[in-house]
């Protein structure tokens, strides 16, 4: 029997943006390597030709219950709109959903996800699979290794929301209104109806695609739930702030300690737990791109208070959505 055949198929919906790229590379390197199919979300249904890594023609039928026959799982990486036709076209008995757009979470059937923040229990199965916002992934996996240190009282985070949480169109506007105001031209702003450029915003335009006020609230609603499954983490209050940066979630961190363990101890604990400290060079968003794991830094006691710490921490949000996502898929495969 041919090998081939008895590999996994799996579905990308939007294998051409900047979550699907993420994943088929994932996927490339897992030890199943399912063979892969990538599915045009075109609204109007029809296939699209899009650039691979290798600049060959990428050829990407649409997204229908027929192409969703015999598939696995099915990686919805595009849009919110295309999230929800999704769950509307999967046939009976077809592949089981992982929603990385959010729009899928008020199913009743949907659960949502985190792996690399969640304990090591047993999962029930479900039919979707919804990737909690990567910015709460990333602050859960944290406190869930802080409080090892020493019981937390509370905590403050600040959240830099990074362009490429609004895809590729959250790219393309930041990068045309950069080059605009070094040619003093008119600034595109369809999707943050703001200048992003140069500029750090506190809330968007009134004609955004989306409040940024929603996307903290719905941050913060998966964090609470991430945080449910970890008796003793206090619900940290959040602001989060959209940063004139392409790639990558910053977060400064505030945390009052039972008895605080000081800067040293609290860097090599967390060391020892897998994140990458770097005690002498603080990460930052761009150098953490394309890397996996949570990177920390610039850890010193609060002036002010003996009882805090002030923390930065770097994560690549696309690779740890993305990570997040075929952690699920694996045990379904």
């Amino acid at each position: 029997m041919d090998k081939a055949v008895e590999r996994p198929l799996v579905a990308v919906v939007g294998g051409d943006t900047l979550l699907g790229k993420e994943i088929r590379e994932l996927l490339g390197d897992s030890k199943q390597r399912p063979r892969v199919q990538l599915l045009s979300a075109a609204a109007d249904g029809s296939s699209i030709v899009a650039r691979g890594e290798d600049e060959d023609a990428l050829v990407m039928p649409p997204m229908n219950a027929e192409n969703l026959e015999g598939v696995r799982v099915a990686f919805l990486a595009s849009t919110p709109s295309a999230s929800r036709r999704a769950a509307k076209l999967n046939p009976p008995g077809g592949p089981a959903l992982i929603d990385l757009t959010g729009a899928l979470e008020e199913q009743p059937q949907a659960r949502l996800r985190a792996p690399s923040a969640e304990p090591r229990t047993a999962v029930p199965s479900a039919p979707i699979h919804v990737i909690a916002h990567p910015g709460a992934i990333a602050v859960a996996e944290f406190l869930s290794k802080l409080v090892k240190i020493s019981p937390v009282r509370r905590s403050l985070i600040h959240v830099f929301e990074p362009a490429s949480e609004r895809g590729q169109r959250g790219l393309d506007e930041l990068q045309q209104q950069s080059v605009a105001l070094l040619n003093f031209q008119k600034l595109k702003t369809d999707v943050f109806d703001a200048q992003l450029a140069f500029n750090v915003l506190a809330r968007y335009g009134e004609e955004a695609l989306e409040p940024l006020e929603g996307i903290e609230q719905r941050m913060e609603r998966h964090l609470a739930s991430l945080l449910a499954a970890w008796p003793g983490i206090p619900m940290p209050s959040v602001r989060m702030i959209q940063a004139p940066a392409f790639h990558g979630h910053s977060f400064s961190v505030w945390a009052e300690f039972e008895h605080n363990p000081g800067a040293d101890a609290a860097a090599r604990s967390l060391a020892s737990q897998g994140i990458d400290v770097r005690p002498d060079d603080p990460p930052n968003n761009a150098g953490i791109a394309g890397q996996s794991g949570l990177s920390a830094g610039a850890i010193s006691v609060d002036r002010n208070n003996s009882h805090a710490c002030w923390f930065w921490l770097v994560a690549d949000n696309l690779r740890l959505a993305a990570e997040n996502a075929v952690a699920v898929a694996q045990e379904m495969l």
